[in-house]
């Protein structure tokens, strides 16, 4: 039984494909193991809903876990939702948020107001308007 060289590549993509996706299920697992290994009393976590807290109790029966948020805040999230434990290394990567190069930026942020002033130059055959506002017909002075 003779192959044609389309079934070969064909066969050829399959095995890569699988190849690929045994490694990332691997690379995740041990991802997973990592990170649960790092989940401790104490430890500061961020979840996967973006919540950074403490952790002051796990329990392993039920899959709990206890995060402080604020001080007397205690919330009680499920030992999954913990997706990033933060160490020391990763707040010392934050952008300072003093530093003035980073906000020097022209455009406005996102959500931020910009008040924009409408200098309208006034002539002789209009009165001199407020700023933001257009001259309508009706505001013509007659000498």
């Amino acid at each position: 039984m003779a192959f044609d060289p389309l079934t070969i590549g064909m066969l050829a993509v399959l095995a890569i494909l699988v190849f690929f996706m045994f490694r990332n299920s691997r690379k995740r697992q041990r991802e997973a193991a990592e990170l649960q290994q790092k989940v401790q009393v104490g430890a500061d976590v961020m979840t996967n809903f973006g919540v950074f807290g403490t952790i002051l109790d796990i329990d392993e029966e039920n899959n709990k876990v206890q995060l402080e948020t604020t001080p007397g805040t205690v919330l009680t999230v499920h030992r999954q939702v913990v997706t990033r434990v933060i160490d020391d290394h990763d707040a010392d990567n934050g952008v300072d948020e003093s530093d003035d190069t980073v906000a020097s930026t022209t455009e406005p942020a996102y959500g931020e107001r910009v008040e924009e002033t409408h200098e309208v130059e006034a002539s002789s055959d209009s009165t001199p308007t407020t700023p933001g506002t257009t001259p309508s017909k009706t505001d013509k002075v007659d000498e």
